[in-house]
């Protein structure tokens, strides 16, 4: 099979703060994966939660390192071709665009829509949450107004964790709330919080009718999870403390559920392994995203029938994505009928 790479940059209509920084634009790599006439689309977009952060040209040179090794492979060896992704220490977010686009290729192959070959029910999709990121109450109010005129929210995802402190985290989500008297909200503090501040938190988002917390820890204090579960009515999420299947079983008495990101996880193929675990321990699942074009969200939005919780909002808030892909429809985000991913490029409508 041939393997082609490439960059590609996004913008973001609002930029967007978390407790670690603010991103207003994301250079992306595209991934081609030919064979037999088909064409299988990936993408990887860098991150940095991870010990090593991931970026755009770590991505794009470890896939061409890879990709001479790969040539004798066919798109259906996808195991084999996983083995060697493993034994060549590949970054997941390099692995993702790979498994995804051999999955594209599948689909393409026989002519069926991912989650259909799966043998999913696109009904049970739930509302995907839109992010408002770290602000003054003022702009955040904005934030959530813009969001409320731009498409059908049902569900907000405000990022606390500021800086300044819980004062200002709750100035904020009120703001939020009083402009979105009608939304669900959730909460991710990007590890921002100390373990007395997520305590403090927890029961005032609770009595503010908040449905759960997400990565209240920084990552690397999970042993203080335990500790903050027995003293939270809200579910416990983690995000940057689970990465792979291999983080749930420490963390399942511990928390609620995970966030599976097709960046953190590796792809598609992990990504369904680690809903299968989260299961087997009890757990609910999130599917999320980082900064990624419509074309990795659309991968994700293949599973979408499996998770509690959906936050694949990123692409909504470009003004440049390259592709089309899945679509809004009564605040959900859905994947389309068309063959593999279901996305094609802008540029040739």
């Amino acid at each position: 099979m041939q393997i082609e790479v490439e960059v590609f940059t996004v913008n973001k209509r609002f930029p967007l703060t978390i407790s670690y920084g603010t991103t207003a634009q994301t250079t992306n790599v595209w991934v081609r994966v030919l064979q037999d006439g088909v064409e299988g689309w990936g993408e990887a977009s860098p991150f940095s939660a991870s010990q090593i952060p991931q970026s755009t040209e770590m991505i794009k040179d470890e896939l061409q390192r890879v990709s001479s090794d790969l040539q004798t492979f066919h798109p259906l060896q996808r195991a084999a071709i996983e083995q060697v992704l493993i034994e060549a220490f590949i970054p997941s977010a390099a692995k993702a665009a790979l498994d995804m686009a051999l999955y594209d290729w599948l689909g393409k192959h026989v002519e069926l829509p991912l989650w259909q070959l799966w043998g999913l029910d696109l009904k049970t999709i739930v509302p995907t949450s839109v992010t408002i990121g770290i602000n003054s109450p003022v702009g955040a109010r904005n934030r959530a107004r813009d969001w409320l005129q731009f498409t059908d929210v049902r569900v907000f995802k405000v990022k606390l964790g500021s800086q300044d402190g819980i004062a200002a985290d709750k100035k904020m989500l009120m703001a939020v709330r009083e402009e979105a008297s009608t939304q669900d909200l959730y909460v991710d503090a990007n590890g921002g919080w100390s373990l007395t501040d997520a305590i403090a938190m927890s029961n005032w988002l609770a009595e503010l009718g908040v449905k759960y917390m997400e990565q209240p820890l920084p990552r690397g204090q999970e042993k203080d999870l335990a500790e903050l579960k027995k003293h939270s009515p809200l579910p416990i999420f983690v995000d940057e403390s689970c990465f792979n299947n291999k983080d749930i079983p420490k963390l399942a008495n511990s928390v609620d559920g995970i966030n599976i990101k097709l960046m953190k996880s590796g792809g598609l193929s992990e990504a369904m392994r680690m809903v299968h675990t989260a299961r087997a321990h009890g757990l609910q699942v999130m599917f999320g995203c980082y900064s990624n074009s419509v074309l990795a969200n659309t991968a994700a939005a293949q599973l979408a029938p499996l998770a509690d919780y959906i936050d694949l909002d990123s692409h909504l808030n470009l003004i440049d994505d390259p592709f089309i892909g899945g679509f809004m429809q009564d605040g959900r985000f859905l994947p389309t009928a068309l063959p593999g991913l279901g996305v094609h490029s802008a540029s040739a409508t």
